[in-house]
C-alpha cells in the first residue's frame, strides 16, 4: 500500500512499470556508433585517468545507455499527471501537457539549464502566442530540477529586451504537483514512496543484465582497439588507413 490519495495504487505501480520497461540493457557497435565516438577525447579520458581501454569502452556504453535512459525518466515525469486526474491529456504535438477545463499549458523540462536561449526563447514566443487566445490562459514551464522551489512569472531576454508576464510561469515540479493535486507536499510524498514501488516492479520482473557486444566488435575491426575506434571516426581521413598508434 502506497497509501497516496492523489494516485491509486494500481496506477503508481503500472506507470513505474512501464518506465521500467523502457530501460535499454543491451548495445551493439552500430548503435555505440550511432553518436560517433570523440576519438581523440576518448584517448585522453582513458589514459589521464589510467583506465584500462575495455573499461574506458564499458564506461562510454553506460554513458550512452544512461543518455538513452533520461529520456524515460521524461516519460515517467511527463505521464503521469494523466493518472492523477483525467483533466490532464499528453498532446501529439506542441505542449508536453494541457489541462483544457483550467486552460493550463505546460513545457515540462528535467533541469533548469536544459535549454539554450535559443530554445527558450521559442518556448516563450509559443507561450506568449498561446495566451493571446484568451486572458485565463496560463502556460506553464515546470523544472523538475529547478534552482528553487517557485511558481513566479518567467522572465527572459529577446533580442537585448526583457519580457515577463503573470500568464507564463516558471513552476519547480513540486509546485506543479501541488497545483495539480491541491496537496502541499504532494511531490515529497510520491519521493518518499517510489523507491519502495521501483523495489516492487523489480521483484515481479526480470533482472536484465546488461549485454555489450561494443568490445568484441571493435577486437575484429582490429585487435589494438583504441586504433579501431579512431578507425570509426577517421576512416575517410587522409593517411588514417595506414594509422600505426
Amino acid at each position: 500500500m502506497y497509501n497516496l490519495s492523489f494516485i491509486s495504487d494500481k496506477n503508481l505501480y503500472e506507470h513505474t512499470k512501464d518506465t521500467i520497461l523502457k530501460y535499454r540493457f543491451d548495445i551493439n557497435l552500430k548503435e555505440f556508433n550511432k553518436n560517433i565516438i570523440d576519438p581523440i577525447k576518448f584517448t585522453f579520458d582513458y589514459k589521464i585517468y589510467h583506465k584500462d581501454i575495455k573499461e574506458a569502452i564499458d564506461f562510454e556504453v553506460i554513458r550512452q545507455l544512461d543518455k538513452s535512459n533520461a529520456n524515460h525518466i521524461g516519460y515517467f515525469h511527463q505521464n503521469i499527471f494523466k493518472y492523477i486526474s483525467s483533466e490532464w491529456i499528453i498532446p501529439k504535438e506542441g505542449f508536453d501537457l494541457i489541462n483544457e477545463k483550467k486552460k493550463i499549458y505546460v513545457e515540462l523540462k528535467n533541469k533548469h539549464n536544459t535549454m539554450n536561449s535559443s530554445s527558450a526563447q521559442k518556448t516563450y514566443i509559443a507561450m506568449q502566442n498561446q495566451i493571446l487566445k484568451g486572458s485565463d490562459i496560463t502556460c506553464m514551464l515546470v523544472e523538475v530540477i529547478a534552482k528553487k522551489s517557485q511558481n513566479i512569472p518567467w522572465k527572459i531576454t529577446i533580442n537585448k529586451e526583457q519580457f515577463s508576464h503573470d500568464n507564463i510561469r516558471r513552476v519547480s515540479i513540486d509546485n506543479f504537483y501541488k497545483i495539480v493535486t491541491g496537496q502541499d507536499d504532494s511531490f515529497k510524498k510520491l519521493i518518499e514512496v517510489l523507491p519502495k514501488v521501483i523495489d516492487d516492479v523489480l521483484k515481479q520482473e526480470s533482472h536484465n543484465i546488461i549485454t555489450n557486444s561494443v568490445y568484441n566488435e571493435l577486437k575484429h575491426i582490429d585487435p589494438n582497439i583504441l586504433k579501431s575506434i579512431y578507425k570509426l571516426a577517421f576512416s575517410s581521413y587522409i593517411g588514417f588507413d595506414s594509422l600505426n598508434i
